[in-house]
């Protein structure tokens, strides 16, 4: 996840979201729908990871007869059949999971109902060398045997459940899944760079500015960027990717509201090194 550093959020946090971290801890995970859009900072933090991964009303889903064909309890024990990886981050594949889909749904823009998760067009240039992008060609390789073990099912629609699968087998809520999604043909329907937020734009008034600007364009308030943050309770960050190196918790592969509290709990210090990961 691109994201900007700890003290941005913490802010960000501190202002529009804090009472909905309290008030989430003792409830526990909650079951959302994924038909309407949290109006809430505390309704915002029940979806928290799950709301980044959908796409849902994030994107223009186009349903084709061969998607309605798919047998997705097969694709769902596919996709978990692959996601324990001793030789990747942490031994699980599911975070990088999440990220891929998170970054095909958040280049959505409300004004124009152009990029989202529709169309899968990150399998294209320019999109798949966009900068936020980086690391996710992993991923992407990843789920290339699910589709051809599954054809009737789009790429758009595996990438989606993918992160679906991967979170609840994280510990995470069950999400309801939509299939529908298309595959576009070519990266002439590839949506600019510059869609999704970046790692650090330098101050923290301008990283506050960047974030809204980014997420405003896809239709959301600020609790719900604060709840989305929550996805950074799953993986970590990459030098090669964001500038910035080691997971965001204790238990990256674990769905958890751990990295609310650790913003709210304990101080972050920058550190410059040149260490492994």
């Amino acid at each position: 996840f691109f994201w900007p550093p700890f003290f941005i959020q913490r802010t960000m946090l501190r202002r529009f979201g804090i009472q909905a971290v309290r008030a989430a801890a003792p409830a526990g995970r909650r079951l959302m729908s994924a038909a309407s859009a949290p109006r809430t900072a505390k309704a915002a933090f029940g979806v928290a990871t799950g709301g980044v991964v959908l796409g849902l009303g994030l994107s223009s889903v186009t349903l084709a007869a061969k998607e309605a064909q798919a047998d997705w309890t097969k694709v769902r024990k596919d996709i978990s059949d692959i996601l324990d990886e001793d030789g990747y981050d942490d031994g699980h594949i599911g975070p990088v999971l999440v990220r891929l889909a998170w970054h095909a749904s958040g280049t959505y823009d409300a004004s124009t109902k152009t990029g989202g998760s529709d169309g899968a067009t990150m399998r294209f240039t320019p999109e798949a060398g966009h900068g936020a992008n980086a690391g996710l060609a992993e991923a992407r390789k990843r789920l290339e045997p699910i589709k051809a073990k599954n054809p009737e099912a789009s790429v758009a629609d595996i990438w989606i459940l993918a992160s679906i699968v991967a979170i609840e087998e994280m510990g995470g809520p069950k999400v309801p899944f939509r299939p529908g999604r298309s595959d576009k043909s070519s990266g002439e329907w590839c949506p600019p760079d510059g869609r999704l937020p970046a790692a650090d734009s330098g101050t923290k008034p301008g990283n506050i500015s960047h974030v809204r600007d980014v997420f405003y364009r896809m239709g959301m308030n600020d609790q719900e960027i604060v709840a989305l943050f929550g996805a950074h309770a799953l993986g970590r960050c990459h030098t090669d990717r964001s500038g910035y190196t080691g997971p965001w918790t204790r238990a990256p592969t674990t769905f958890s509201n751990e990295y609310f509290r650790l913003l709210t709990e304990v101080k972050w210090t920058k550190k410059n090194w040149k260490g492994a990961h």
